[in-house]
């Protein structure tokens, strides 16, 4: 039994090794960690403007993409206020 499992019909956050940020609700995985999330969207940050967020819908991360899947909690994430949120984008995962 995969940790995943118990993250199914939640809201998650991935982070992949290009440094890119994913929120969406996991539908499914496979044994090679790729993910299925629905809702999803991408958080673009800047530090010169609010954290954009880009509406992708159905999504489809290949597992070796990944570099970090944690769960949301939506109660928090709904009081944030993107628009005033400022930080450096991630880089890519270096070896």
């Amino acid at each position: 039994m995969s940790g995943l499992e118990s993250y199914i019909n939640h809201t998650v956050s991935i982070i992949t090794a290009d440094g890119r940020n994913f929120i969406g609700t996991l539908k499914g995985f496979d044994q090679t960690i790729n993910i299925i999330i629905d809702e999803c969207h991408e958080r673009v940050f800047s530090t010169t403007a609010g954290i954009e967020q880009i509406v992708l819908g159905l999504h489809i991360i290949r597992g070796d993409n990944i570099a970090v899947i944690g769960l949301i909690d939506d109660s928090i994430d709904s009081r944030l206020d993107l628009a005033n949120i400022r930080g450096e984008p991630l880089g890519p995962v270096v070896h």
